[in-house]
């Protein structure tokens, strides 16, 4: 009887201990299901990859945009993703200040019970030790969950927080890498236009010489029929 009530004992406390663990992992899947951003190594000054993590938390519409705000980056591009659409906002002085992402007409999106990757390259980073940005997720059925809650002042996490990474201190090296890349994105698009109108100039000035020479011809095939 002893052995009995032991054992039941044990098996009431092992099945208790599963509910609590089971509960806290649901509990921690549910409270980790938010718009998040990451960008390993990212350094004050320098140029990083942001990968934006976006899960369709809807139990019933998925999402079709997602809008980020960003903190007038210089330069700022986002990697193609297949079925969906970006679009570039920049203000007077031609810095990035946000970038949305649109699903294709017909296309899924992001279905429930899923989630997307959406990559962006910027830069120069600011120095400063932590960078937010502030996200708005449009659903199918036209709700719209604007992520831009910060951390309560005790450190809790709030119902919608605004996804955010840690810049690590930058060094010298880092600005001017940052600057020379700056630089040569700028120059990229210079000498684009630079070849573009070069490449006209030269097609205009070789239709100037055919029909100069085509004119030539014309003249001279009269001249010798006159003199015949």
């Amino acid at each position: 009887m002893d052995n009995f009530i032991s054992r039941t004992t044990f098996t009431r406390a092992a099945l208790t201990t599963t509910a609590s663990v089971t509960a806290v992992f649901l509990a921690g899947g549910i409270a980790s299901a938010h718009v998040t951003v990451d960008a390993p190594g990212a350094t004050q000054g320098g140029y990083t990859v942001l990968t934006f993590k976006v899960p369709t938390e809807s139990d019933t519409a998925s999402t079709t945009k997602l809008t980020v705000t960003l903190p007038e980056f210089k330069s700022a591009r986002p990697e193609p993703i297949p079925g969906w659409q970006s679009a570039v906002e920049k203000n007077a002085d031609q810095e990035v200040t946000a970038v949305t992402w649109t699903a294709d007409p017909g296309a899924p999106g992001i279905p429930v019970g899923q989630f997307q990757r959406f990559a962006l390259s910027v830069g120069p980073l600011p120095d400063q030790d932590e960078v937010s940005f502030t996200a708005s997720q449009t659903y199918s059925d036209g709700q719209v969950v604007d992520w831009n809650q910060p951390m309560g002042s005790d450190g809790s996490e709030p119902e919608h927080p605004t996804p955010s990474v840690t810049l690590a201190e930058g060094s010298g090296d880092d600005h001017h890498a940052a600057t020379a890349t700056a630089d040569h994105h700028d120059s990229e698009e210079a000498s684009d236009t630079d070849t573009a109108d070069s490449t006209a100039r030269w097609l205009g000035g070789i239709g100037l010489a055919l029909g100069a020479i085509g004119a030539a011809l014309g003249i001279g095939a009269y001249v010798r029929g006159r003199s015949q």
